[in-house]
């Protein structure tokens, strides 16, 4: 056989193979409907509920009784009032459907009533890869964010204030684990840089590949920007109490630079890790 002919033949055969992945690709993220611009999308979106949840809970003071398991004495429940608060919400919430959505994560998972609604079809876009740092995340709540954004006193208002700490953890939750998706959408778009570190179970070259510190500091800027135009004192008449607000931007800033950020990371890479299984 002529030797051009042969050539060409596997020039052919190769360029289908790569047309075929791609269309594949492309295929599977137009069915199931992730993408990365979709996924950005909504992470700048989820920083405006936590800015927001933020400013709320800003407006009780510390009320340490919430926290102080000694403080309420409830028939059936241990551990503190906002513990309660939580478990309850949480099991009216499970029962309503909450946690059958891939993108929720309970913060105390264990004996959950089931959900007593018609099932939704989510898409089925997630490896089936268990990740939960929701023990991480309310030890960085209550020991060392709010802290840094409350005031100390008491007011009273425990049930309130309960129900603000849940608002942030929830929020600070579904951020942070939508690490899975953005994991996964990188992982189809740039495959063949993922797979080997994949294989190789090499948590270093993960955390290379998924960091990006110019995108990493611009949410830092803007997430202190939305702090600033989120939470200033609107006076009519005159021009307010300029640099006064709500809640320090650059706490929400440090929110998203030490906790945020690496924690979304760390759920990426524990993702990747177990992506091939």
């Amino acid at each position: 056989m002529n030797m051009s002919l042969v050539m060409m033949l596997i020039l052919v055969c190769l360029t289908s193979s790569v047309c075929k992945h791609e269309m594949a690709k492309a295929e599977s993220n137009v069915s199931d409907g992730l993408t990365l611009e979709l996924v950005r999308d909504s992470l700048i979106r989820q920083e405006d509920t936590i800015v927001f949840s933020l400013i709320e809970r800003a407006r009780f003071p510390l009320n340490s009784p919430t926290y102080d398991p000694s403080y309420a004495s409830i028939p059936g429940a241990c551990g503190s009032l906002v513990e309660f608060f939580v478990k309850q919400t949480e099991a009216v919430q499970a029962t309503a459907g909450r946690y059958e959505n891939p993108e929720e994560h309970p913060l105390f998972p264990d004996n959950l009533p089931p959900s007593l609604v018609p099932r939704h079809k989510y898409p089925k876009v997630l490896h089936p890869v268990f990740v939960n740092l929701n023990k991480i995340i309310w030890d960085m709540y209550f020991n060392k964010l709010l802290p840094l954004f409350v005031t100390p006193g008491d007011d009273g208002n425990y049930a309130s204030t309960a129900a603000r700490d849940l608002d942030c953890l929830q929020a600070l939750s579904r951020r942070i684990h939508y690490g899975k998706l953005v994991a996964e959408v990188k992982f189809r778009d740039e495959r063949k840089d993922y797979e080997p570190a994949i294989r190789a179970q090499d948590r270093n070259t993960l955390i290379h590949l998924l960091t990006f510190a110019d995108v990493e500091e611009a949410v830092k800027k803007r997430v202190a920007k939305k702090a600033m135009t989120f939470g200033q004192e609107v006076k009519l008449g005159d021009d307010g109490d300029k640099g006064k607000y709500k809640v320090d931007p650059a706490v929400v800033s440090r929110l998203y630079g030490d906790w945020v950020i690496p924690l979304t990371k760390e759920v990426e890479v524990e993702y990747l890790l177990h992506r091939l299984n």
